[in-house]
This record gives structure tokens, C-alpha cells and sequence, in this order.
């Protein structure tokens, strides 16, 4: 076969497709043959955890079997993935026979198709063929997606417009989602909340506007409306908005009253999550919210209210039941209220609390404590928001 090759996409919804073999190589391939729409059929005697996994949920058929000559009847396309060179061998003369392209991941040249390094980037579907030296082809592919995530090379053909609910992860900008930081660079007016990481809006063009939500001249209740009128009015002269937001938009942070308010004005919105800081900030800490064997739940707990106050809609004596893990966010200040509340419920005075805060910064401290001496150490070490707060025997694995 020729060191060139025809580069080409192929359609392969709704066709047979033949993996033969079971193994690392065939379970790296499968995913993007499945969602091609691929009707894949895998023919292995065994097969890894993961082949077996899409073969029981029914992405794959999988033939618990060896080869056969005329397996490859109405296959649009073939690869041998065994590592066994003289089944690889019979396969591909069988695939010569039909004239079905087939890739040999053992021996590329003998093959009549190769295998892209490829890679997905918003939309775009990145291939690269070396002849066959795929590690050669692999390397020029990570320098491509790295180049696009960068955004040096402009890939929207169409600038995108409306609103973004962008998600900014816990406070370290390296969280934000690849999506989050490509549609943060195509901005041109940034509203931001206090708690979105900052560093982040240091990379912005001088030409963006940066709008600090949280210095918007309302008191709280009306803050929000003042927001969503920003949004509004700034996608409606034709900018495309970001509101980026600390952690997820829908974690307590009231992205979906600002989805609502933009899809009542005909203001297109796209929602980009966020690592939310109540899994994210305890796992930068050492803490895993749920470990197996000690928790196996976890519920996530605003503390902007007292426990008794009127507005709360969380049930404290329900929580105090539990055995597992409890995150509260924005209750620093009401820690003394929330632990007085969890331990009349019956919630152990020695349950561990771990104590983040600005977690995932370079200001990151934690403070390990108990249910019954959390308020008081909180005080005595001066403690201050944000900060997350993990309430159960996983705060204590570490000790």
C-alpha cells in the first residue's frame, strides 16, 4: 500500500461494522464508532470490563467467540484488533476478498484503512494521518486541540451571540471547563460574580467590558433583577454576554432565574456547568464527600439561612438523620444555629467537620473540627467566606 493516503469521513450510521478482538486496542476504538451511530458487532472469545460494559447496555453486539471466515459478510468497514498477527492476517484477506476497508492495529502498512489520532473540539472533529506511525500523528493531533482551546486559531465561522452561563469552577482558573474558557475569550461583555475566579478576567481582551455584578448599585433582592436587565439589554445591542459565574450556574447560583428572564425576552442562552465548589473545594482539601464504606450519600446544603428562620426550606431534622455527608455552602456565619440544629436531631457531638476555605487558591487553609466545636473554632481561627463546610465521617478519613 502506498505511504499516502486518501484522508476521508465515513458514514457509518446504521452500517455493520466488525471489531475483531476484545482487547485495550478494541475498547479505546469503540467509543467513537458507537457514537458514530455504527452498528458494531465485536467477535472476541474475551473481552475487557469496558467491551463487556458496552455490549451489556447494548451499544455493541459482542460474539463471545473466535473469528470466523465469513464474519465479515455485510461489514461496511473492519478492524482487526487481536493480538494474534495470523487471525489479524486471516481477517484482513477475508476484507481483500470483499473489498470492505480494513485497519490492521497490529501492522498498519498491511492494512487497507489507518486509523486517525483524532480529537474533538466544540464541534469540530480534528483527524491525523502519519502513514501508520501513530504516535508521530498522535503528537501532531494534542498540538492542534491545544492550539484551538487556546483559541490562537478562530473556529466559529459565526460569532456567537446572546448569553453563555459560564460555570467558573471553585476559584483556581484552571478549572474551568475547556468550553467555559473558549467562550469566555469570544466575550465581549463579561458580567461576573464575586466569586469567579479573577484571574480569569486578567486574560481578557482590553476591549471587553467587565461589569462586577457584585458592585451593581441595588440592594440584594434587586441585584438580580438589575442583572438579568444587563444581560438582557447587552445581548439585544448585539454583544454576545458571558455570565461567568464561581462554581456551577446551577448550584446555588441562581442560573436558572437568569435563563428563565433571557428565554422570556427571546434572548438565546447556553448553559456551560462548572465543578461546583461542593465537590470540588473538598476534594483539593483531602476530603472525598463520599468514600465507600463510610458515606453513600451526600446532599449539598445552602446555609444563607438559619435553621427556624421562616424562609429555610430545608428540613434539619431530616439531615440530622442521616449517616452520611452533609456540604454546606454560605453557612459560615450561621455554623452555630445549623450545628445546634444537627445535634438535637441526633447527629454525634464528635462528627468530623472539615472547614475549606477559599479553596483551591493559593489562600486555601483548612481547619479540621467537630459538630459540637465547629462555631467556636470557626471564630477563634477567624474564619472568613467563602468557605466550605463538610459535616461527616469522611471529614475525618485523613486524621
Amino acid at each position: 500500500m502506498s505511504e499516502s493516503h486518501y484522508l476521508a469521513g465515513l458514514a457509518l450510521a446504521g452500517r455493520r461494522v466488525v471489531v475483531v478482538g476484545g482487547g485495550t486496542v478494541a475498547q479505546r476504538r469503540l467509543p467513537r464508532l458507537v457514537s458514530s451511530g455504527a452498528v458494531v458487532e465485536v467477535i472476541s472469545p474475551a473481552a475487557t470490563p469496558s467491551v463487556e460494559a458496552l455490549a451489556a447496555s447494548g451499544a455493541v453486539v459482542w460474539h463471545e467467540r473466535s473469528y470466523v471466515d465469513g464474519d465479515l459478510d455485510g461489514a461496511w468497514y473492519v478492524l482487526c484488533c487481536t493480538s494474534d498477527p495470523s487471525v489479524n492476517e486471516a481477517v484482513s484477506a477475508e476484507a481483500e476478498r470483499r473489498r470492505v476497508f480494513c485497519v490492521r492495529a497490529d501492522a498498519g502498512e498491511a492494512g487497507t484503512a489507518v486509523t486517525p489520532a483524532t480529537g474533538d473540539h466544540d464541534g469540530l472533529l480534528v483527524g491525523v494521518l502519519a502513514g501508520g506511525a501513530f504516535r508521530r500523528s498522535a503528537t501532531v493531533r494534542d498540538g492542534l486541540l491545544a492550539t484551538l482551546r487556546a483559541g490562537a486559531v478562530p473556529v466559529d465561522l459565526d460569532r456567537p451571540h446572546g448569553v453563555a452561563l459560564v460555570g467558573g469552577g471553585p476559584g483556581d482558573p484552571d478549572l474551568i471547563t475547556v468550553r467555559g474558557r473558549r467562550l469566555l475569550g469570544l466575550a465581549d461583555v463579561v458580567v461576573a460574580d464575586h466569586l469567579a475566579p479573577a484571574a480569569l478576567l486578567e486574560e481578557l481582551s482590553p476591549s471587553v467590558t467587565v461589569i462586577d455584578a457584585a458592585k451593581l448599585p441595588y440592594g440584594r433582592a434587586a441585584s438580580q433583577d438589575a442583572i438579568n436587565a444587563l444581560l438582557i439589554s447587552h445581548a439585544r445591542d448585539g454583544r454576545f454576554v458571558v455570565r461567568l459565574k464561581g462554581g456551577d450556574p446551577y448550584v446555588f447560583g441562581r442560573g436558572f432565574e437568569e435563563l428563565l428572564a433571557c428565554a422570556a425576552a427571546d434572548v438565546p442562552v447556553t448553559v456551560v456547568p462548572g465543578v461546583t465548589s461542593a465537590f470540588g473545594v473538598p476534594a483539593m482539601a483531602g476530603v472525598p464527600v463520599t468514600h465507600r464504606g463510610v458515606a453513600h450519600e451526600v446532599v449539598v446544603v445552602s446555609g444563607h439561612l438559619a435553621p427556624g428562620n421562616p424562609a429555610s426550606l430545608v428540613d434539619w431534622t431530616a439531615l440530622a438523620t442521616l449517616r452520611g455527608t452533609i456540604v454546606l455552602l454560605m453557612a459560615v456565619e450561621r455554623i452555630g444555629a445549623i450545628a445546634d440544629a444537627l445535634l438535637a436531631g441526633g447527629r454525634p457531638q464528635d462528627t468530623p467537620v472539615a472547614i475549606v476555605q477559599e479553596g483551591t487558591t493559593a489562600r486555601q487553609r483548612v481547619l479540621k473540627s467537630t459538630l459540637d466545636k465547629a462555631a467556636t473554632d470557626i471564630t477563634a481561627n477567624e474564619v472568613r467566606p467563602p468557605a466550605i463546610i463538610v459535616i461527616g465521617p469522611v471529614a475525618g478519613l485523613q486524621d
